[in-house]
């Protein structure tokens, strides 16, 4: 996958979290200011009631006042200034720094006027006024352990950024890596389709074209061009399998409404199938039980499925060889199998048997779409493969569903009767050559169509 897509929208989510943390540090630091103010401000009128009742404050003695405990040591001291009626200081504590000149300003005096003044090299001071008579009794504290506090606090946000900012990217580029693996691989996966459909596309083309060009070359004989148009209808019909296959995948890729689930009977069904493919050439055997074996499926789906697996079975067998469908009921699920007694599937290709125009062996002239097509029916029928190896000497197919509870009418006898709605794919054969019915629409039928034929066994 490339890390391109991936990267860019990790730097995108990380600059809107940037942003968002920037705003978010401008807000928490003017809350923790107005937190800390108000802290002093209720400080300082808490000392000023308390010195309003000392007799050095009541008094007003032009002396300096002592000042009030905090009762925490960490606390900067607190100080009092006593102004005159313009804001001349008339007496204060020891220690008290020197205040400006009407530290309130213009300001009318009054009580709870709390200001931030400069006082000089003490820094800066927070004042809050009471009234004490004709005079105004002022409690001061500094700021400089508000202004400490706020320091530390912007310097761990400005250190932490970073590392939250890297975090969120690298987290983000995580999430966007698996978010877009599905994306990506489904983009590589239609590359390869389209490749391999064109790859495959073209050699009927060009067996077709040569065929012409060398039948109009030269006067011939009607014998001599039958044979060429029998050659040009058998790449014909290939080449039409082979375009039905596609569109029959591409229509399932997008996700249409499949065709509504019928109970359908996999006993009967195998047995109609197993009856179909005798013809082909191999000892072809059927075990089912006599009880029904109901499924809640398509049954034209099913029948399809059916058909797929008898196909390559039957390829693979060849004429001399044996073929075996079963049905069998355990508990709770009912399985449909197939298997033969040809070279069977080696274990490293099993991982890829269900992919498109992947055939493990050259053996066979399938286009590799068979199996894809049926494992399409299987995981849209919520069914479960297991590929195994048969005791014929093959390969085993099978095909594990949920059994239906309740036993309706079967849908499935429809097959044996040959009503509408069945497919014709199991009774057509691998060995007859014919061309397959055109595909009904994806309406009512709902990507319903005859399975193909020509498969190869490990990759179709």
């Amino acid at each position: 996958m490339r890390l391109g897509s991936a990267a860019r929208v990790a730097a995108a989510a990380t600059g809107i979290i940037a942003v968002v943390y920037v705003l978010g540090v401008i807000v928490l630091n003017l809350v923790v200011s107005a937190r800390l103010a108000q802290q002093n401000d209720n400080r300082l009128a808490d000392r000023l009631a308390a010195a309003s009742h000392d007799q050095d404050v009541s008094q007003r003695a032009p002396r300096t006042f002592r000042g009030a405990g905090d009762g925490d040591a960490d606390s900067a001291p607190v100080f009092f200034w006593l102004l005159g009626a313009r804001q001349a200081v008339t007496a204060q504590s020891p220690g008290a720094p020197v205040l400006p000149t009407r530290p309130f300003g213009g300001q009318r005096p009054r009580a709870g006027l709390a200001v931030t003044v400069n006082a000089g090299r003490a820094g800066p001071f927070r004042l809050e006024m009471t009234p004490d008579g004709t005079s105004w009794l002022v409690a001061g504290q500094s700021l400089a352990g508000v202004a400490h506090t706020k320091r530390l606090l912007l310097y761990a946000q400005v250190l932490a950024g970073p590392f939250v900012l890297l975090a969120m990217f690298f987290g983000c580029l995580a999430v966007g890596q698996r978010a877009l693996a599905p994306v990506e691989k489904s983009r590589r996966r239609q590359l390869e389709f389209t490749a391999d459909a064109s790859h495959e596309l073209r050699t009927p083309l060009s067996v077709i074209r040569a065929e012409t060009d060398v039948a109009l070359s030269s006067p011939r004989d009607a014998v001599g061009y039958r044979d060429a148009l029998v050659r040009i209808q058998g790449e014909s019909v290939r080449l039409r399998h082979l375009v039905d296959d596609m569109l029959w995948l591409a229509r399932i890729d997008s996700r249409p409404p499949p065709p509504g689930d019928e109970p359908v009977d996999l006993a009967t069904l195998a047995r109609a199938c197993a009856d179909r493919f005798r013809a082909v050439g191999p000892a072809i055997t059927a075990e089912t039980p006599a009880r029904p074996t109901l499924i809640n499926a398509p049954p034209e789906w099913i029948d399809q499925l059916a058909g797929v697996l008898m196909d390559n079975a039957c390829r693979y067998a060849g004429p001399d060889g044996a073929v075996r469908i079963g049905v069998r009921a355990r508990g709770s699920s009912i399985s449909l199998t197939v298997e033969d007694s040809g070279p069977g599937i080696v274990e490293a290709e099993r991982p890829r048997l269900f992919d498109r125009f992947h055939r493990a062996t050259e053996q066979g002239s399938g286009a590799g779409l068979g199996l894809a097509i049926g494992d399409s029916i299987v995981r849209s029928t919520g069914g479960r493969w297991h590929i195994g190896d048969s005791p014929l000497g093959g390969a085993l197919m099978m095909v594990t569903w949920k059994r239906n509870p309740a036993p309706h009418r079967l849908a499935a006898q429809r097959i044996k009767t040959g009503g509408p709605g069945v497919s014709a794919v199991a009774g057509s054969g691998p060995a007859q050559g014919a061309a397959a019915p055109a595909n009904r629409s994806l309406g009512a039928s709902a990507l319903s169509r005859p399975a193909p034929t020509g498969r190869s066994h490990p990759g179709c």
